[in-house]
């Protein structure tokens, strides 16, 4: 089963009389289960192509479906639905309210599903919390948590709604070299449960986890190769704490 399957997927953003293509064609099929880092420098089209595969934008051509789900065509309103419902989203800046804790920040995904299948949010929230560590967390605000705990937090809202697909944006961009692997651990444990994740990333040192690298060039996918000697972030941390 494909949870992400593109064909010919092109970005063509226009200024003034300018165009710029990018994202040229991309043909991408990304399996339930797989742990996928997507790599490319600024400006390879990399962010575009998160931004499409997370439905936080449309696609100028090209086909889209998204856990069985044809997505190109859809509008705001069924683009929001399909997020909600399919998508966890985790970012570099953890995006979580301040004033809020961390049970709070959790249980906001569930506030936005008028699907209706979600009947104790806050039940949830402590159970996606405790799934990532953070059981004796459920009160503290951002403020009082760590970079790394602050992330566990975003990590446990993307997983709250029980989505198909986690989409990473630089997620370790904030962290410092210890917690980037504590993450990382958590990714690759979450992944061995079968939780499909694409993490977009610029760093190999972080890449070099993931089961295969997907690389943007220039708009175009340029490599698409399973990960060799994979690095255990668990059999990492140990060696760090030795």
């Amino acid at each position: 089963m494909n949870v992400i399957r593109t064909e010919g997927l092109t970005k063509t953003y226009v200024t003034g009389t300018n165009e710029v293509h990018a994202l040229r064609g991309v043909d991408l099929t990304i399996g339930t289960g797989e742990l996928v880092a997507i790599m490319g420098s600024s400006g390879s089209g990399k962010s575009t192509l998160m931004n499409l595969l997370g439905c936080l934008d449309s696609p100028t051509s090209g086909g889209y479906e998204l856990d069985g789900v044809r997505v190109e065509g859809l509008g705001k309103n069924e683009l929001a639905a399909i997020r909600n419902q399919k998508i966890g989203f985790v970012f570099q800046g953890f995006n979580l309210l301040p004033r809020t804790t961390a049970v709070e920040n959790v249980e906001l995904p569930m506030l936005y599903d008028r699907s209706g299948r979600k009947r104790d949010p806050r039940a949830l929230a402590i159970r996606s919390l405790e799934r990532v560590g953070l059981g004796d967390r459920l009160d503290h605000q951002p403020s009082e948590l760590s970079g790394g705990q602050q992330q566990r937090v975003a990590i446990a809202r993307a997983l709250v709604t029980e989505p198909a697909l986690v989409l990473a944006d630089e997620p370790t961009g904030n962290l410092d070299s210890r917690t980037t692997i504590e993450v990382m651990a958590l990714f690759q444990e979450l992944n061995d449960s079968g939780i499909t994740i694409v993490l977009v990333t610029h760093e190999t040192e972080v890449a070099v986890y993931a089961k295969r690298i997907v690389e943007v060039r220039d708009g175009r996918i340029v490599r698409d190769v399973p990960v060799k000697n994979r690095r255990l972030a668990a059999t990492d941390l140990q060696e760090v704490a030795a």
